[in-house]
């Protein structure tokens, strides 16, 4: 799925950018960004087809590749309906 990311890159400078998810839960997701961030930073993500949008925090970095870097994200409150899917706020145990 494709989000909005917006955000400091790891220079201090604002950018925006159109990234694709690879991973999502209710807590957040994971991100491939071509702008380097710096763990802790705070990004907004909108989703592109409600503009719902959710203040996350950089949780993991990846290491920086051609594609750019996957960059793992948790939702300040959990938010599960922001990605358009079912999904349950707390792990199930089986």
């Amino acid at each position: 799925m494709r989000v909005q990311a917006t955000g400091r890159a790891h220079n201090g400078r604002k950018f925006k950018e159109v990234c694709e998810t690879l991973v999502v839960n209710a807590h957040g997701g994971l991100l491939m960004l071509k702008h380097e961030v710096d763990n802790g930073e705070m990004i907004v993500l909108t989703h592109p087809e409600t503009q719902e949008f959710q203040e996350c925090r950089v949780v993991y970095l990846g290491e920086p590749g051609d594609k750019g870097q996957r960059v793992g994200v948790e939702f300040l409150t959990p938010a599960p309906h922001f990605w358009g899917l079912e999904l349950s706020e707390s792990p199930s145990i089986n």
